[in-house]
């Protein structure tokens, strides 16, 4: 149910594809968010059945015609009763950490290895996340409120780092 109502909060956005949602997904919300094409497009098939979200055949004036969503009055009454719920605290899943949780058979080039191949990951998303930062040009509530989940991000990248700096210290 989360994945539709987040779609229904990007389609309240601006109409779009689900080429564009994937971009959305991967360029926005990405740190607190995933979703594959497939789940993308499976969902969006149950919002248009549902009423939630409709779609028109645009045109291709350079390509072939983009099948475009829209939310309905429907959709955006679910999406509002959705946003007024108790949010739910997901599990999250991390392959690195499970790594480190069974790592003690590592060797120390292993181990030394797999911090270091994450450090990088954190450091380039981090980067990434600070140039959207920097970038940012909204003002109004919504950008404001967009923007503080990327903060969110940028500073739980931030945490990691400092973690990771004190595991690698006590494991030297």
């Amino acid at each position: 149910m989360n994945l539709s109502r987040i779609i229904l909060g990007f389609l309240a956005l601006s109409p779009m594809t689900g080429y564009d949602l994937k971009r959305h997904f991967d360029s926005t919300v990405g740190h607190f968010w995933s979703a594959d094409k497939a789940q993308i497009y499976r969902t969006l098939a149950q919002l248009v059945a549902d009423g939630y979200a409709e779609v028109e055949t645009v045109v291709g004036s350079a390509g072939p015609d983009r099948q475009e969503h829209r939310i309905t009055d429907a959709g955006r009454a679910a999406l509002a009763a959705w946003l007024a719920t108790k949010p739910e605290r997901q599990v999250n899943r991390d392959s690195f950490l499970a790594r480190v949780f069974f790592g003690a058979d590592l060797d120390e080039d292993a181990l030394r290895s797999l911090f270091a191949q994450h450090r990088v990951a954190i450091q380039a998303q981090l980067a990434r996340f600070e140039q959207v930062r920097a970038e940012a040009t909204g003002h109004d509530r919504g950008s404001r409120l967009r923007l503080a989940t990327l903060d969110n991000g940028v500073a739980h990248l931030r945490t990691e780092l400092a973690w990771l700096d004190a595991v690698e210290e006590e494991l030297a």
